[in-house]
């Protein structure tokens, strides 16, 4: 579980990115993240991954409080969370197999037990016999995919997905939607978003932030823009 317990987020210069936020997400859920540019999106990501630590409140996850500032297992908590990005952050000197290894090699997997878990992870994304193309060879759309496999292997129980589809063309970002899919009821996945149309569509959990405000929680809701 993730718990969010009255957090607040204010800046040195000032800059408030969340007040008073709370909410609770269960595990296997999955939750849209939305609201405009600076609306604190991006914020509780940081918190989760404790990037950040709130200015005030709580910040629990698994129910470890990641808040306090003596917490000490910061490397394990982030080994247990994936994260996509809107621009993919995949190594370009490094082919796919390579790419997605990288985030196997911490938890100290022998070699074997790494090529299962990537063979799996890129079946599951649908780039089965890419193991060695390197980033320069791969579509926009291949490239979050190797974000994704890198994201999901490992055994992570969460997955954070920053704008994963913002950079992509719709149908290409319906095509990772249906990947996400099947993670559906496996990990807790939270979707930061502005597609309005996915959010939408799909129906499922939206947290609608503004201004550093969680302002809606809609079990089963959209995004008005």
């Amino acid at each position: 579980m993730i718990k969010f317990d009255d957090v607040s987020k204010q800046f040195p210069l000032g800059n408030i990115a969340l007040k008073n936020v709370s909410f609770e997400i269960n595990d296997n859920e999955f939750v849209f993240l939305v609201g405009p540019s600076g609306a604190g999106k991006t914020t509780i990501v940081k918190l989760i991954l404790r990037q950040f630590t709130p200015t005030s409140g709580r910040v629990t996850i698994n129910e470890h409080d990641v808040s306090q500032k003596t917490f000490k297992h910061v490397e394990e908590l982030r080994r247990d969370i994936g994260v996509v990005f809107q621009d993919f952050k995949v190594l370009p000197d490094k082919n796919t197999f390579e790419n997605i290894a990288l985030s196997l090699k911490v938890l100290g997997l022998r070699q074997r037990q790494i090529i299962a878990e990537i063979k799996e992870a890129l079946r599951l994304v649908g780039l089965s016999g890419k193991d060695n193309v390197f980033p320069a060879q791969l579509s926009a759309g291949e490239l979050q995919r190797v974000a994704i496999a890198r994201a999901i292997v490992g055994s992570r129980d969460i997955i954070l997905a920053d704008e994963p589809t913002g950079n992509l063309d719709p149908k290409t970002a319906w095509e990772i939607m249906k990947i996400f899919k099947k993670l559906e009821g496996e990990k807790t996945i939270i979707f930061a978003t502005h597609n309005t149309d996915i959010v939408n569509s799909l129906k499922k959990r939206v947290l609608v932030l503004n201004e550093g405000g969680l302002v809606k929680d809609v079990k089963k809701g959209g995004y008005e823009v």
